[in-house]
């Protein structure tokens, strides 16, 4: 009769992982899991990428665009440069926080190719719109007393659906690291606004507005083209 061999200790399944602390199987669903990097993305220098890249892309766009020209309309109505930026960068933040959230939430559904394709085509769109020039948007209404929550209310409602948004909400998808490409679209709008809330037409006015659109239309077809190399390349 034959007799079945025993099994040493050593070599029960699993065992090893377990002398490491770590069951067989936790590595596998980990390895082919995709985290969501709100902050640290996959490492520093991929998150000075995205912090860069969105930060010159956004604030290049954000010049001549409709925001920008509020901002303007704010400076004018109200004459208190400092509530008037804060209430812009808090209704940025908020605003962009959620773009981005959407934008990395939606990348996890995709394979990565599809997201790269995809980001690539909703550049070379942006690159399109930027050479068109902005039309003024909402008025603000002069007689608010707290400018802070006026210039909150109204930057934020304007901003939905901007060229800046849409471009925060793309960037975040493809850099997949939401603080990163969120510091560096509030940054950029707001590096492009002061000078007009600060300095008003006397600034605004002086600006090649013409020639910032089709160099904000470069960076946005370089990037598409970047993006559709990872896809295609």
């Amino acid at each position: 009769m034959a007799t079945q061999a025993a099994t040493p200790l050593h070599a029960k399944p699993g065992h090893d992982d377990w002398e490491r602390g770590e069951p067989r199987g936790r590595k596998e669903v980990r390895a082919t899991s995709r985290p969501l990097h709100f902050g640290g993305g996959s490492g520093l220098v991929s998150a000075m990428e995205a912090f860069l890249v969105t930060l010159g892309a956004v604030g290049v766009a954000e010049i001549g665009d409709r925001t920008q020209l509020l901002a303007l309309m704010l400076a004018a109505c109200y004459r208190k440069p400092l509530p008037i930026l804060l209430g812009i960068v808090a209704a940025t933040l908020v605003n962009h926080l959620a773009a981005g959230a959407v934008g990395i939430l939606l990348a996890d559904f995709l394979k990565p190719r599809m997201l790269d394709t995809i980001v690539a085509i909703s550049l070379f769109v942006m690159a399109g719109w930027t050479l068109i020039p902005d039309k003024d948007g909402a008025k603000p209404d002069c007689s608010a007393r707290n400018v802070f929550l006026a210039t909150f209310g109204i930057f934020f409602m304007t901003e939905i659906g901007d060229k800046t948004q849409i471009v925060t909400t793309t960037l975040a998808a493809g850099y997949h690291n939401l603080l990163a490409v969120v510091a560096g679209s509030t940054l950029g709008l707001l590096a492009a606004d002061a000078p007009v809330v600060f300095l008003g037409n006397a600034f605004a006015h002086r600006l090649p507005l013409k020639l910032i659109r089709m160099v904000a239309a470069g960076i946005f077809a370089v990037l598409a083209i970047f993006f559709a190399i990872k896809a295609f390349g």
